[in-house]
């Protein structure tokens, strides 16, 4: 069986090389050197050291997996006849060593035995000059496997072997994806030895420095959560593969139908939310409602109709029309003014779409919400009263139909004169710029809140409900009222 020990030389200086490390350097038979591109080479020369490189590797293979796989494939065959055969990296041989790696997932199987020699690597340098800590996180990457950087990194960046300005480029457009164009980054270059430099600059500067070697490497700092840029690609991903053969098979059975009901379920548990002035839950809720919304995108690009990236392609070229004020030459006087405007381009952009003035309220909506949107648009053109003294009127109008249907025991009178009831009120809140759905809602909860002590009370005291009188219930109601009012007093 053959043998491999693989050691580091080191970040920089022959200073910083272990004496173990140096020792098995001088017994090696042969010593093989992914790169003499290194410092502490200098002195091994000097010390009759005797090693062959891989440098002729780079110069003659096209990419950079091809180069490490043809040195870990040579070293590999080479320990079959080696007597003690030492294979040196620069820094520390576990740190974003790709050579390393494949030696040592292929050494098993070709009956190689291989051991690591621990050495420093350039990081413990970098911690030193730049006053990192690692235990704040660390994400280290070559710089030639951009790919490998966690999505959701929420830490600090760590490049390595930045070789050249083609792979600076690469590397700076891969973190523009992330980062701002202008983010500061830190470019260290021959650290720990003579001509160390260490230069911030905004991140779109990489590939344009005067001088990038293979001793260059990357430090991108923690990005603040207010500063990152967000992607919506991880649920979009998610999706797909709900959606794809092999995926969830709830999710494959889905249509647009279906899903009516949990998107009119979303929306009112952000309003819940909002109610309860509760941010963690209005994030999460917002986070259901996004679902639904990218779920019904997914369904159409499935059809070929149109994409997620469609859908925000038209609501952001809409905010962009309507805005002129912002994104064009034109000045508002007030935040009336800019619903006017809206109103009006709307108007335009609609025109030939819609024959009636009610056309445009989806009977999907709440009934209340539809109300509502149906007299605004009525009112549009004049059909409304100037003052809410006439809605009062209105509302003890319908009453007195309402009671006189009541009184004939005609049903479906009575249902119709409900509705005019409903109808009227929802006008008063028009009036008043309350809308009835969210009025109506806030109660609800009021409601749910109230009985809930009534509840627990009875609970607590071991009554019945049927042994409790209203008057009693009313009370209990009445105690909880006060408790509330108090509390937001």
């Amino acid at each position: 069986m053959g043998e491999i020990t693989i050691l580091g030389l080191g970040p920089g200086s022959f200073g910083l090389l272990t004496v173990e490390a140096l020792d098995k350097l001088q017994q090696a038979e042969p010593l093989l050197l992914r790169t003499a591109k290194h410092p502490t080479v200098k002195e091994l020369v000097k010390r009759g050291i005797r090693f062959e490189s891989y440098d002729q590797v780079y110069e003659k293979k096209a990419t950079f997996e091809e180069v490490y796989e043809t040195i870990a494939a040579d070293v590999l065959a080479r320990a079959a006849t080696a007597k003690q055969l030492v294979y040196a990296v620069p820094g520390s041989p576990l740190v974003a060593e790709k050579t390393v790696a494949i030696i040592r997932e292929k050494a098993a199987a070709q009956g190689v035995n291989v051991s690591i020699l621990a050495g420093m690597s350039f990081l413990e340098v970098l911690y030193s000059r730049l006053g990192i800590d690692p235990i704040d996180g660390l994400t280290i990457v070559d710089g030639c496997d951009m790919a490998a950087v966690p999505a959701d990194t929420n830490h600090g960046l760590v490049v390595t072997q930045v070789y050249n300005n083609q792979i600076a480029s690469e590397v700076k457009l891969s973190l523009m994806e992330r980062y701002p164009d202008d983010f500061a980054v830190t470019v260290v270059r021959n650290l720990g030895i003579e001509g160390e430099e260490i230069k911030t600059i905004p991140l779109y500067q990489l590939d344009r420095l005067p001088v990038i070697d293979h001793l260059t490497s990357l430090y991108v700092p923690h990005l603040p959560l207010t500063g990152r840029r967000f992607t919506m690609d991880p649920l979009l991903d998610v999706m797909a593969r709900l959606r794809s053969p092999g995926g969830c098979v709830w999710d494959l059975e889905q249509t647009h139908q279906s899903l009516r009901r949990y998107i009119v379920e979303e929306v009112y548990e952000v309003l819940e939310a909002i109610d309860r002035q509760d941010p963690e839950q209005l994030c999460e809720e917002l986070g259901d409602l996004l679902l639904q919304i990218v779920f019904h995108a997914r369904i159409a690009e499935e059809g070929g109709i149109f994409s997620m990236q469609d859908v925000i392609d038209g609501v952001t070229g809409k905010m962009l029309r309507r805005h002129p004020h912002v994104f064009g030459d034109i000045t508002v006087r007030d935040a009336a003014e800019v619903v006017l405007n809206w109103e009006a381009i709307k108007k335009r952009e609609k025109a030939g779409e819609r024959l009636s003035v009610l056309d445009g309220v989806p009977a999907g909506l709440p009934s209340l919400m539809r109300a509502n949107k149906l007299q605004v648009k009525a009112a549009k053109v004049g059909f409304d009263w100037d003052n809410i003294a006439p809605v009062w009127e209105k509302i003890k109008e319908e009453l007195a139909e309402l009671k006189d249907a009541v009184e004939r025991g005609d049903n479906v009178e009575i249902e119709a004169e409900m509705g005019d009831v409903l109808f009227a009120v929802v006008n008063l809140g028009r009036f008043l710029q309350v809308e009835g759905e969210t009025a109506l809602n806030v109660t609800n909860n009021k409601f749910i809140r109230r009985f809930s002590y009534i509840e627990q009370y009875v609970q607590k005291q071991g009554l019945a409900w049927e042994t409790l009188s209203l008057q009693e219930l009313d009370a209990l109601w009445n105690r909880a009222k006060v408790l509330e009012n108090a509390k937001n007093q």
